[in-house]
């Protein structure tokens, strides 16, 4: 396995864990983190998406072209919650999730660049 793919797979198991507390205990989750808890079904519904998410990271981290447009998307992800931050749309704590997910996009990047340079010395040694 890659380190990039590592990296993806490990990033899949933050996803299902996420989104199985979402889905399964949201109000434990959002008290911790000092928010209100709710009744809405709204949460569980975004446990359910992050879940399946997680199953999508899962699949797709061995691939050169999701491993790529995952460093661009987990980037957006830290983009868009400081801006609702900013906005005063939401609490500054949704930033910290954010960061998980910008850290695990340079994490990702770092691999595909050690990855890239580790190719060419495999490929020499697999040579008869």
């Amino acid at each position: 396995m890659t380190r990039a793919a590592r990296s993806l797979r490990l990033f899949a198991l933050y996803l299902g864990v996420s989104g199985l507390v979402l889905l399964l205990l949201p109000n434990l989750l959002l008290t911790t983190l000092g928010l209100a808890p709710t009744q809405e079904p709204w949460i569980r519904v975004l446990g359910i998406i992050v879940f399946n998410l997680g199953l999508y990271y899962h699949a797709g981290a061995d691939g050169a072209a999701f491993q790529r447009i995952s460093i661009v998307t987990r980037l957006i992800v830290l983009a868009g919650f400081a801006g609702l931050v900013l906005a005063g749309l939401a609490p500054a704590l949704l930033i910290l999730f954010g960061l998980v997910d910008a850290a695990g996009a340079l994490w990702t990047a770092l691999a595909i660049r050690r990855d890239e340079q580790a190719a060419p010395v495999l490929s020499q040694n697999a040579s008869p």
